[in-house]
């Protein structure tokens, strides 16, 4: 059973100000480099990385690590373009796919490597992370929702698809906050960097 990863790295960081927030420094390292670091550390593989803005900047910040770089020319269109996007490049024997945001530096391999863990139990085609009664990023489906993935439109994720298969969404317990925090602003990064360098 092969599971896939897509990291959608194509955004155009409207408010994080000047800075585009994917490579900016988190302790030292890109924002989007601790992402595919987690997800590298986890079972997914291959590890499909969506560019789109700045795209030179973002593939130079990945340099040197096992991933396969598709670029989304539409990416001015919303975040369903690069899901799209994503799941086209995704390999024949992909079971299933787990759909990761480039803004979230806290999440762990643990996290990833739980939701394949429950996916290739058995009977859930839908795996969301939980922790504190409250679901989080990223999500795991199985291929028989590729074709759902690649018809979403505008900027909401797969937010929708979820909530129309309730029935199949089976809902993984994680540790600490890491699938509920995503950094937008510059604030946010510089609050993040304030809390891991105390």
């Amino acid at each position: 059973m092969t599971v896939a990863a897509v990291v959608l790295a194509a955004g155009r960081s409207t408010r994080a100000g000047r800075t585009n927030k994917l490579t900016a420094p988190i302790g030292g390292t890109p924002m989007v480099a601790r992402v595919v670091e987690a997800v590298l550390g986890s079972p997914a593989r291959p590890v499909i990385v969506v560019t789109g803005h700045e795209a030179p900047a973002l593939r130079a910040s990945l340099a040197g690590r096992d991933v396969t770089f598709v670029h989304n020319p539409d990416f001015a269109d919303g975040m369903a373009t690069s899901i799209r996007a994503g799941v086209a490049a995704l390999p024949e024997e992909a079971s299933a796919v787990v759909v990761c945001l480039g803004d979230m530096p806290a999440l762990s391999s643990g996290d990833i490597a739980r939701l394949v863990a429950a996916f290739e139990s058995g009977g859930a085609d839908i795996c969301v992370p939980v922790t504190a009664e409250r679901r989080g990023n990223p999500a795991l489906f199985a291929r028989r929702f590729f074709s759902e993935l690649q018809a979403l439109s505008g900027d909401t994720g797969a937010r929708g698809l979820i909530a129309a298969h309730p029935d199949r969404v089976r809902e993984v317990a994680v540790e600490g906050a890491g699938i509920l925090t995503d950094l937008d602003t510059e604030a946010d990064i510089d609050a993040y960097n304030r809390t891991q360098n105390q």
